[in-house]
């Protein structure tokens, strides 16, 4: 059996990705930095970053913990928790772990990772076990270099042939059993992720179609207009359909968050008229709005062409915010403004709802997040509508921001680059 050659570039970038992701995801949400450096601790640099929204926020918070790092890998040692840095932001807003990166005498880097919760032992070994993965990638790229170094080293010398060809041998033996681990942990990964996506798909077909088949016999019981039941059976009817469309609703945004964290829900161009991605959205609403005394108000600023992007996505997302307007939205109104601005699709909503409170405002795109246990049980929903906007908004290359005042009213605005059609 031959051995497999050494990973390329793009292969030890990917992984070393695929680590920072990880680590990210063992402290529940948080964020990671990678860091490489030479077998002296010297030349330390960002390799992969995970968790954070933009690529300037990553580079910030690296700037940051440089210092911190760069001892670290130097020092070698035991995993370890630390204080973090306001750089981090809320994700790692409780501790910073700090796993170096060696093995031996040989030191590549340490793997950071930003904690939004004191992590406990559990969180710890995932996170070492992330480190340990990359440390491997980095290592056996490190002896693969070296290999090719003294294979050259040795061709342009001509001396000291035998004993460069042991080291080279030694060295060979060494790389040849990792790519052995490599090939067998490719193996593991490959069956986890098919066990992982194999259970989210079939969660999906279990759940949507007895859900499905549930919601259209109520439909049909309803639109029957069947005079054998009471008042109170139909109102019954009716609330059960609502909590189950609510329900389907949040499945089926589950299993969007995790298409997208997987890169599997891919963007798909098309020409959109986004006067009537307004008007679908409002439609949509009016259950939600109920019989409250609120008015959905458009404005729109001239002249507003047709636009090429992503029609699903960019009615997903004006529909989730929609949504939660009018959830949060006694009574007063909400005004949708929408203009098409240097290549970009602008959109704005404000409403006259209870507000948000400043110190609930840097959380609320997190995932699960509910501003207090009553709002949950008055309002209903899961905390997932506002993170699934920012992540599909992410996708797009968008953007979105907020503004707010508890008693007032939300403002949010987000913004998506497109093509003028025509």
């Amino acid at each position: 059996m031959d051995a497999p050659g050494p990973a390329t570039p793009d292969d030890l970038t990917l992984a070393l990705r695929t680590a920072a992701v990880r680590a990210a995801d063992a402290m529940g949400g948080g964020v990671a930095l990678l860091f490489g450096c030479d077998l002296d601790g010297s030349n330390l640099q960002l390799r992969a970053a995970a968790g954070f929204q933009t690529a300037e926020a990553a580079r910030a918070a690296a700037e940051a913990l440089f210092s911190r790092a760069q001892g670290a890998a130097i020092d070698g040692g035991e995993i370890r928790v630390e204080d973090p840095c306001e750089e981090l932001g809320t994700a790692g807003a409780a501790a910073l772990v700090l796993a170096p990166l060696a093995i031996q005498r040989r030191r590549h880097g340490v793997l950071a990772v930003g904690a939004p919760a004191p992590p406990d032992e559990s969180r710890l070994r995932a996170a070492g076990a992330a480190a340990a993965g990359a440390l491997f990638r980095l290592d056996h790229a490190h002896l693969a270099a070296e290999i090719d170094a003294l294979r050259g080293e040795a061709t342009a010398k001509a001396r000291t042939a035998e004993e460069k060809s042991d080291e080279i041998l030694k060295l060979s033996e060494q790389l040849f059993a990792q790519d052995i681990q490599l090939l067998q942990n490719n193996e593991k990964l490959g069956k986890i992720e098919k066990l992982k996506n194999d259970f989210i798909e079939k969660m999906s077909r279990e759940l949507r179609t007895p859900l499905n088949g549930i919601i259209e016999s109520i439909i049909s019981v309803l639109a029957g207009e069947n005079d054998a039941l009471s008042d109170a059976a139909k109102a019954s009817l009716r609330s059960a359909l609502d909590d189950g469309t609510a329900f389907l609703r949040t499945l089926q945004n589950i299993l969007d968050l995790w298409r997208i964290k997987q890169g599997e829900l891919p963007v798909e161009i098309q020409d959109v008229n986004f006067r009537e991605v307004v008007d679908e959205a409002i439609f949509s609403v009016q259950d939600t709005l109920g019989d409250k005394p609120v008015e959905i108000e458009k404005s729109f600023e001239e002249p507003l062409p047709k636009i090429r992007t992503d029609l699903a996505k960019i009615n997903q997302v004006l529909f989730m915010l929609l949504d939660n307007a009018a959830k949060f939205t006694e009574e007063g109104r909400i005004l949708i403004k929408a203009a098409v601005r240097d290549g970009h699709v602008v959109c704005r909503l404000e409403d006259t709802g209870i507000g948000i409170c400043a110190d609930d405002q840097q959380f609320i795109f997190d995932e699960f997040y509910q501003v207090d246990e009553l709002s949950s049980t008055k309002y209903h929903g899961s905390g997932l509508g506002l993170a699934l906007v920012r992540d599909l908004l992410v996708l797009l290359d968008g953007s979105i921001a907020l503004t707010s005042e508890v008693g007032k009213g939300t403002t949010f605005t987000f913004q998506v680059p497109v093509q003028v059609v025509g």
